[in-house]
């Protein structure tokens, strides 16, 4: 039995989009609970219990090495009553910065 070059390649596109797919998961997995964990430093509720991929780009690190950039956004309370946006911002596997909207003091 041979493998033709054609089939091959379908299943290395397919082993690739899988591999991308389940990082991605697990990247939006651990964003949410980093959003989660801030909310509740800030006295803040995280609503709906989850995170949204906004945006997704490449990007250089500090130390020039490129990696994705990927931005999730989320929606808190800090009533009860009026909705917010917040951000979760990645670059690779850590965390760049984590930002409110102004919101109004309960």
């Amino acid at each position: 039995m041979y493998i033709e070059v054609g089939d091959l390649f379908w299943v290395m596109a397919a082993a690739l989009a899988y591999w991308y797919w389940a990082g991605s998961r697990r990247m939006r997995e651990w964003a949410f609970r980093q959003a989660k964990q801030y909310c509740d430093n800030e006295d803040v509720q995280l609503l709906d219990d989850c995170v949204a991929l906004n945006r997704l780009w490449l990007k250089r690190d500090k130390a020039g090495r490129i990696r994705v950039w990927r931005a999730y956004q989320f929606e808190f309370s800090s009533t009860g009553d009026e909705r917010y946006l917040g951000r979760v911002i990645t670059l690779g596997k850590e965390i760049e910065t984590i930002e409110l909207q102004p919101y109004r003091i309960h």
